[in-house]
């Protein structure tokens, strides 16, 4: 509609300047031909101002651009004053193609945005009554039984109870590459399904599942403005009055100056007035800081990186410390065989034994056993298997007692324990074996380090981060090993969730008075109360925790720890593109509004200074969605 509303403007300016070419009408008639193209192009520019008075709060852009253009259609009506009709309708056409620029650019980041609302299916199918019925995913409840075919979206969060398939996680992580899942796997909403058929099923309603967070926190980001978007918005309210006061002393004072007639001289300085309004009207500013930081937050989305407002970029671009949890963030969070260090046996022998005793086992360290050995479904037989509460597993493989767990399992079936001098090199987590009462040696389980740990933290440093430090409530030799592994500064273990809290408001203190930011990254439930007291709380958001989830500030959605510099980057990116933005701006209309005072600018100048510098720092705020 406005795109054909400056069409027909467009014509029929030209229209109105053809007959003032060629017919010597009237002033007042002239008048009333260029107040057609006018009116269709900025009727509701009028309005706007209009409301405003109404409203008592009459400065802003359409008030500036109303009594600019509206004195231009006037001053030609001064004695000695030059018709300034054409520029008149310039100035608000301008206007509304600026306006149009900034609703493709608004459109274009509120799309990439919106993308995020495809993740949410608008169908499940659910089994009830021994049938497969097609309902809404809102009428979900937790426990109930759903079948996602290949092609479709995974309505809610859940749990694969039979089937194995391939899931498209790419609108969650922002990563192509597909993830395998199978029988007690759990499913995140939003995913799709490549391949096979799953029966899934729902542990989270529709509300609280994956996609609708997302979604949410998405929606919501806008309402935590930044510094730089607060301070523009309460500096265009101080700054708008202040420019209708200068542009009316600088139409009235100077005339009783000029030595001149002071009718003849009024006309020279209400037009330099007027232009002096077009010029300064802020909306480049306005328009183009919140449109810089709407768009790094879409950009960030469409990467698996959620920010929940512009604010939190203003930290994320000035950290100096970031503190890691371990567990879920360093690591993995799963258990799995770091070394085999047999006695008597072959390490596949021990693993074979173990895995067998195990089989039964639904403990972790029994879950990291099987793993490491595979399927146990060759012709050995496991008979009389014992758990022993707070010991470990007892059973018969193949006609031999083994004994599996730890070392007070070992006193209890008699067998001594050797001292291993290679096991200070996987510190973890020691599974003991002994076969028939005999110690026939060990297996050390462990946390797994992630693959980009130790990437993330030399991008951390590249990127100026001052301090990086590790906390953990695991013991110290496992500590020690990750950190060293990763390559963090310093780091505290053996901590209870208060210690956490202790421990960053410690480091808070540490740092200088308006000292740089302070980040938090955890995952789990305990990590919750020290995310909240940073800075900045970043959470590991697919295997992540509810509560660190909501207590966060930023969400990395694929649990890679690289995704933190990547997040730092397009917060500056994003904070330097607002700055280019406001300098670019006051520097060219401060220019012009000079020039405009002492009578060079011309309305087309003024028009170039207000709606050009706009259309500009516009074009340079879409960059951002590129984050």
């Amino acid at each position: 509609m406005k795109l054909l509303r400056i069409i027909l403007t467009s014509l029929l300016l030209l229209g109105a300047w053809l007959v003032g070419e060629h017919y010597n009408l009237p002033l007042w008639q002239m008048l009333l031909v260029y107040l057609v193209p006018y009116l269709l192009i900025g009727y509701d520019v009028l309005w706007e101002a209009v409301e405003g008075i109404m409203e008592g709060n009459p400065f802003d852009e359409s008030f500036l651009m109303s009594l600019a253009t509206l004195g231009a259609l006037l001053i030609g009506f001064l004695p000695e004053a030059e018709p300034q009709f054409p520029e008149a309708v310039f100035v608000m056409l301008f206007f509304q193609v600026g306006e149009l620029f900034e609703h493709y650019a608004d459109h274009r980041s509120r799309k990439s945005i919106s993308q995020l609302m495809d993740i949410r299916p608008d169908t499940a199918y659910v089994e009830r009554d021994g049938a497969v019925v097609e309902v809404h995913p809102d009428t979900l409840r937790v426990g109930d039984t759903i079948v996602v075919r290949p092609g479709e979206k995974i309505p809610v969060d859940g749990t694969v109870l039979e089937g194995t398939s391939s899931l498209n996680t790419v609108a969650l992580t922002g990563e192509s590459l597909p993830r395998d899942v199978a029988s007690g796997d759990s499913v995140a909403s939003g995913c799709v399904n490549l391949s096979g058929v799953l029966r899934v099923r729902v542990g989270k309603s529709f509300g609280d599942s994956t996609a609708s967070k997302i979604i949410a926190l998405v929606e919501n980001s806008a309402a935590n403005k930044s510094k730089s978007e607060s301070f523009i918005r309460r500096f265009a309210r101080v700054y708008t009055p202040i420019v209708v006061v200068a542009a009316l002393l600088l139409a009235f004072v100077p005339p009783f100056f000029s030595g001149e007639c002071y009718a003849d001289a009024f006309a020279t300085w209400l037009y330099r007035a007027l232009t002096f309004l077009v010029v300064s009207c802020p909306c480049a500013l306005v328009v183009s800081v919140p449109l810089s930081f709407f768009g790094g937050i879409g950009g960030a989305s469409r990467k698996g990186i959620l920010i929940k407002g512009g604010n939190h970029m203003d930290a994320l671009a000035h950290l100096g410390t970031v503190v890691l949890d371990k567990t879920g963030t360093l690591t993995r969070g799963v258990f799995a065989v770091d070394a085999v260090h047999p006695d008597e046996l072959s390490a596949k022998e021990l693993l074979h034994l173990a895995a067998h005793v195990e089989h039964y086992s639904h403990h972790p360290i029994a879950a990291a056993l099987q793993s490491a050995y595979g399927p146990v479904n060759d012709s050995c037989t496991t008979t009389n298997v014992h758990e022993l509460a707070g010991k470990g597993v007892t059973a018969v493989v193949n006609g031999r007692t083994v004994a599996v767990g730890n070392e007070r399992m070992m006193e209890a079936v008699g067998a001594k324990v050797h001292p291993c001098k290679l096991c200070a090199h996987h510190p973890g987590t020691v599974v003991h074996v002994a076969l028939n009462g005999q110690y026939a040696g060990h297996v050390v389980i462990s946390d797994q380090v992630k693959p980009d740990a130790r990437e993330a933290i030399q991008s951390l440093r590249h990127l100026g981060v001052e301090q990086i430090v590790m906390l953990t409530g695991d013991k110290e030799a496992v500590a020690s090993r990750v950190a060293q592994q990763v390559g963090v500064d310093s780091y505290s273990a053996g901590l209870l969730p208060a210690g956490k809290v202790e421990r960053v408001e410690q480091l808070l203190k540490e740092r200088s008075q308006g000292g740089k930011a302070l980040a938090f990254v955890g995952d789990g439930i305990n990590d919750a109360p020290v995310l909240a007291r940073a800075d900045v709380g970043i959470a590991m958001g697919a295997m992540g925790a509810d509560a660190a989830i909501d207590a966060a500030d930023v969400v990395l959605m694929d649990d890679k720890p690289s995704k933190i510099a990547e997040a730092i980057r397009i917060a500056r990116r994003t904070i330097a593109n607002a700055r280019q933005n406001v300098v670019f701006a006051i520097a060219i209309k401060l220019l012009v509004l000079l020039l405009a005072s002492i009578g060079v600018a011309t309305m087309g100048l003024a028009v170039f200074a207000d709606v050009g510098v706009m259309v500009l720092c516009v074009l340079n705020a879409m960059r951002t969605l590129r984050a």
